[in-house]
């Protein structure tokens, strides 16, 4: 009994995976559709904000008092 592989490789492949959506393409998302929101109704934290503004910069391990 012979087994027909021509579609084999089709039904093998995967799609890529999606890169997850972060905070930045969010709010340029939503900047491109002319709905984003101003400061005072803004859902983001000021700490996130701010850091996402720094570029994300890694956080500093802390220093032991000992």
């Amino acid at each position: 009994m012979t087994i027909a592989r021509g579609n084999m490789a089709k039904q093998t492949e995967k799609a890529p995976a999606k890169k997850k959506k972060g905070l930045w393409d969010n709010i340029n998302a939503r900047k491109k559709k002319g709905i984003s929101r101003s400061k005072k109704k803004s859902t983001i934290s000021k700490e996130a904000y701010a850091n996402m503004k720094a570029g994300f910069p890694k956080k500093k391990k802390k220093k032991s008092t000992a």
